[in-house]
């Protein structure tokens, strides 16, 4: 399959969801390429219990890429989707490398969407594919607007197919957007990354 003209000039791309993002995750998670150029980097609101630690796990049974949770300093690796921890900030910085950050909460959550899509726009510019799934709350519109200004390109979940629609519905009234979608074709899309 050919790239996407959304996604032909992609180094990284960026997931954001809270509510309903694991059922989400699963759909996209398996249609990346197993040795793929881009990386990936996900926010998924989440709290620090035992269930939370068991989700790098279920997340990567289905990940065709290799899944891990993201560490601080940890360089990052083509082919590989980093997990955003529970209860810290996942920032992108030059290098590239990952820095995780106990600020305080974004929207309530930590990690917060904004904080990672904004970090994110800085370093890679305008070769970011950022995201926004389902959730509750309106985490990720400033930062997917960040990304759109930094010439990345911008997709959101159509809110009347996401299990929550106040995420996404926050996203698309927050200014203008390259793509809605529904679920299966942001999978089919991510499947064009190279």
């Amino acid at each position: 399959m050919g790239a996407s003209p959304l996604a032909e000039c992609v180094d990284i791309f960026l997931l954001g969801t809270s509510a309903g993002g694991v059922e989400a995750l699963s759909v996209l998670l398996p249609a990346l390429r197993p040795a793929g150029r881009s990386s990936g980097f996900v926010a998924m609101h989440r709290m620090r219990d035992k269930g939370s630690l068991l989700l790098p796990a279920i997340l990567g049974r289905n990940c065709a890429a290799s899944l891990v949770e993201a560490e601080d300093k940890l360089p990052i690796q083509s082919g590989t989707v980093y997990l955003a921890p529970a209860d810290y900030h996942l920032l992108i910085d030059p290098g590239p490398a990952i820095a995780l950050s106990a600020d305080e909460p974004v929207h309530y959550s930590r990690p917060s969407i904004d904080v990672m899509f904004e970090s994110a726009a800085h370093v890679y510019r305008e070769r970011v594919l950022a995201v926004i799934l389902s959730g509750a709350n309106p985490d990720g519109a400033a930062g997917l607007q960040a990304v759109r200004r930094s010439g990345g390109v911008t997709v959101v979940q159509d809110p009347a197919t996401a299990f929550c629609a106040a995420m996404p519905a926050a996203a698309v009234n927050a200014g203008p957007v390259d793509a809605i979608l529904a679920l299966e074709a942001i999978r089919d899309l991510l499947a064009t990354l190279p």
